[in-house]
């Protein structure tokens, strides 16, 4: 039998933060099996390792969600380096993940940084049917930040909005919006408020998993850091707060260094004792 590990990641507390699956050894696991499992499990993503370290230690790892294989996952990416962590110590992990190499660093509290593949931001184009789909109005988006597909190991649409009511007033149209974001190669949309030049409210919808919405996404996150370098309103740290509007409050802080465009994105993971 296949053990499933349950962590809580960008949280301190087990309610709060996304949940993710963690298997540690998936080794002979086929995709089918770990699609079930991860089905099984029902959070947006399950993490499985499904071989030892390569030559050169890297880790590889893939991600399930309820529905599809996704490239890349933060929030999974930080449970598995904090369950690694808590069985091997603290310190410096490689994770070769579909998306390319993801090193991650575990302090000795158990925070881990991860450091994303190399991101890019391109145009977001037309977005009159998915404004309609969120039932937004071009009006209420925040001209200070345009609309953006960014990349660091999954692809999302980026859309701000100017007031922190529009984005707790959330409701979208599940079936159109999972089409939309299909045949744009989408993995979420990255839906935010800014509260200040270093603080941001986001929003994930999710329906590609078959989530309704994600409490934390570190691979969004990641992505995000990208655009703000991109549109010269990057900072050394910008801190995202998510989930807040489910009941899971999840805190994820994004770093931009000089000279390396990669982007780190740190938090923290605790274990779920039992499936919620």
């Amino acid at each position: 039998m296949t053990d499933v590990l349950r962590y809580a990641a960008f949280t301190t507390e087990p309610t709060g933060g996304n949940p993710a699956g963690v298997v540690l050894d998936a080794r002979g696991l086929d995709d089918q099996t770990m699609q079930k499992i991860a089905a099984d499990v029902g959070y947006s993503e399950t993490a499985f390792l499904t071989e030892g370290p390569d030559s050169t230690g890297a880790r590889p790892v893939r991600y399930f969600s309820p529905k599809a294989e996704v490239p890349f996952c933060g929030h999974a990416t930080v449970a598995t380096a904090v369950a690694l962590a808590e069985r091997i110590g603290a310190g410096d992990l490689v994770f070769s993940t579909p998306a390319g190499i993801v090193p991650v660093a575990v302090d000795d509290e158990l925070r881990a940084t991860l450091t994303s593949v190399e991101p890019y931001v391109e145009p977001a184009g037309e977005l009159t049917d998915v404004l309609d789909i969120l039932g937004w109005r071009e009006d209420e988006l925040d001209p200070a930040l345009p609309s953006r597909i960014a990349y660091a190991g999954a692809r999302h649409l980026i859309l701000s909005t100017a007031t922190r009511q529009r984005l707790a007033e959330l409701d979208y149209d599940f079936d159109r919006l999972l089409a939309y974001m299909l045949e744009r190669d989408l993995t979420t949309l990255q839906l935010v408020w800014r509260e200040n030049p270093t603080t941001f409210h986001v929003r994930d919808p999710f329906p590609v998993g078959g989530v309704v919405e994600d409490p934390a996404t570190g691979a969004a996150a990641a992505a995000f850091g990208a655009y703000l370098r991109e549109l010269g309103l990057d900072r050394p740290t910008i801190t995202l707060h998510q989930g807040d509007d489910l009941g899971r409050p999840s805190l994820i802080q994004v770093e931009l260094r000089p000279g390396d465009n990669r982007v780190r994105v740190s938090g923290n993971a605790v274990p779920i004792t039992a499936p919620e």
